[in-house]
């Protein structure tokens, strides 16, 4: 598999690197993603090396994106492409029906207004109702973010919990898990009060505005949707 219309997508972000693989007729042949814990470049290799492993040699024009990826990108002298940019521009070509979109990353939100003209606005200032936040609080009960998920399926109460921060949000918890709180309840509460949050981030975006930083090809995109509905409230 040689075809060098085959693209490469990496998108180096805040807490995870990820990859995929489409070839010329946009089809998906690999995608994967890792945690990479401060150890960009060994996360990237153990990607690709998957990648190799199932497709063989492979040839592939690469493009890297996402918040840590400029610097790698002039070391490898690969194109870096803008998240907002090839998200907007991704959408506008596969699904030019789209109003607004929103993104939840690993440390920020951010959401795309296209009527009217393309505007695009972040909260980047607190990470409360975000990736790192739902591990952290994930953590706290001894689960992953999928296991959060199913335990907030079977809660029978909702507690008050503050969603600004990990810290405030686990004063509230810990004493409840002292209380004998059920990691159901808590996990629903989480679920809700990390809803609340997310949803008062992305408007004080799109009232006041913000800076941006770059993020996310295309595809990549796409899996980060697919990874974060699984931690959605239910």
């Amino acid at each position: 598999m040689t075809n060098l219309f085959n693209s490469l997508g990496i998108d180096i972000g805040s807490t995870t690197v990820k990859i995929a693989i489409l070839n010329s007729e946009k089809k998906l042949l690999f995608a994967d993603y890792e945690r990479h814990f401060a150890n960009i470049q060994g996360t990237l290799a153990l990607l690709l090396k998957r990648a190799y492993e199932k497709l063989g040699p492979i040839g592939f024009c690469p493009v890297i994106t996402g918040s840590g990826g400029l610097t790698l990108s002039k070391h490898l002298h690969v194109p870096f492409v803008q998240e907002v940019v090839a998200v907007a521009s991704a959408l506008q070509t596969e699904a030019p029906q789209t109003d607004v979109a929103i993104e939840l990353g690993g440390e920020d939100a951010k959401i795309i207004y296209f009527t009217g003209g393309i505007d695009q606005r972040m909260n980047g200032i607190c990470a409360g109702g975000t990736g790192s936040f739902i591990d952290q609080m994930a953590s706290l009960l001894q689960t992953d973010a999928a296991g959060l998920n199913e335990y907030a399926r079977n809660y029978q109460a909702i507690y008050p919990i503050a969603a600004r921060c990990g810290v405030f949000a686990k004063s509230d918890i810990q004493p409840l898990i002292n209380e004998g709180a059920t990691r159901e309840d808590l996990a629903a509460s989480i679920s809700r009060q990390s809803s609340t949050r997310r949803s008062a981030a992305l408007h004080a975006a799109s009232r006041f505005g913000a800076t941006w930083r770059s993020w996310a090809v295309r595809f990549i995109f796409y899996l980060n949707c697919v990874r974060l509905s699984s931690v959605r409230s239910t």
